[in-house]
């Protein structure tokens, strides 16, 4: 755990008040990230707001939490961080290029839940500059977390390093899971309920075309939530309880209405999988699922 100074909340902050200071212009800041770090004790998990969360993401109903669920639980302390006054980067038009998700122990849905996240130093990068927002979950009477996230954000400017694009990473090497569907045009809608995640570029094609999408695009993080789900539904795609870790990297955005093919391979660790176009012709995200002993 990183010794930062630490606020203590009393109740998740809210996402109104956060959207509306992300849509406040102001300045070009420089500076460094505020070392603090926010802590929401007492969670305690809504069985319904779960449930819902299932069924928009392809999840079946179960008692164990789908390991993308604490994400959300999180979202309210990440938007907190992101549009504090002296935060260096201004939240909208950030990109989400990464998330790593590692589960370390079965969370039980009926205790209280201890929530932390905090920010590390700005990275150059060679499109700009990136952030790593970190959120962990623990139980309230502990220090060790039970579910730990890294999510990687680049604003896009000249403060570039200069070795190059970064690798991108490799597609699994076969196809024992192969599928393609259609994701529904108001899917970003349907998540943003759930998840209080409602970035006008994922709402309707009005409010995503001053940001350059002709149509409003899925949430990265539910892209990666439903490519879970059908690994768990497919023969042999289900990690074993209690522990794993999920690595996706995110490359073009999926835009709402249109098809998408999912394909995925086992691995010596794992699964690896890739979302793209029907006909292989750009992917939308890559991820490894790896479990312990496996």
């Amino acid at each position: 755990m990183p010794d930062r100074p630490i606020t203590i909340l009393h109740r998740s902050p809210r996402l109104t008040a956060s959207y509306l200071r992300a849509a406040v212009p102001r300045r070009r800041r420089s500076g460094e990230v505020p070392p603090q770090q926010l802590v929401l004790p007492n969670v305690r998990l809504d069985p319904a707001h779960v449930a819902r969360y299932r069924e928009v993401c392809g999840w079946p109903q179960g008692r164990e939490l789908p390991v993308t669920y604490p994400h959300i639980l999180g979202f309210g302390l990440t938007m907190a961080l992101l549009t504090r006054p002296d935060f260096p980067l201004a939240p909208i038009g950030l990109v989400h290029l990464h998330n790593s998700i590692r589960r370390l122990d079965t969370i039980d849905p009926d205790t209280p839940l201890t929530l932390r996240a905090w920010a590390d130093p700005l990275q150059d990068h060679p499109s700009g500059v990136t952030v790593d927002v970190h959120t962990t979950l623990t139980a309230a009477d502990s220090q060790v977390p039970q579910w730990r996230s890294v999510s990687t954000y680049l604003r896009r400017g000249p403060r570039g390093a200069s070795s190059g694009p970064a690798p991108h990473p490799c597609g699994p090497d076969r196809n024992e899971i192969d599928t393609t569907w259609r994701v529904a045009r108001n899917m970003g809608r349907r998540y943003a309920s759930v998840s209080g995640d409602r970035n006008p570029i994922h709402l309707h094609p009005l409010t995503a075309r001053p940001f350059g999408f002709r149509r409003a695009i899925a949430h990265g993080m539910w892209t990666k939530a439903r490519c879970l789900a059908l690994l768990e539904s497919s023969a042999g795609g289900a990690p074993p309880a209690p522990s794993c870790q999920v690595e996706v990297t995110f490359r073009t955005p999926v835009l709402l209405g249109s098809d998408v093919r999912l394909h995925a391979g086992s691995t010596d660790e794992g699964w690896a999988f890739e979302l793209g176009s029907p006909n292989g012709d750009r992917w939308h995200l890559r991820g490894h699922l790896s479990t312990p002993g496996s």
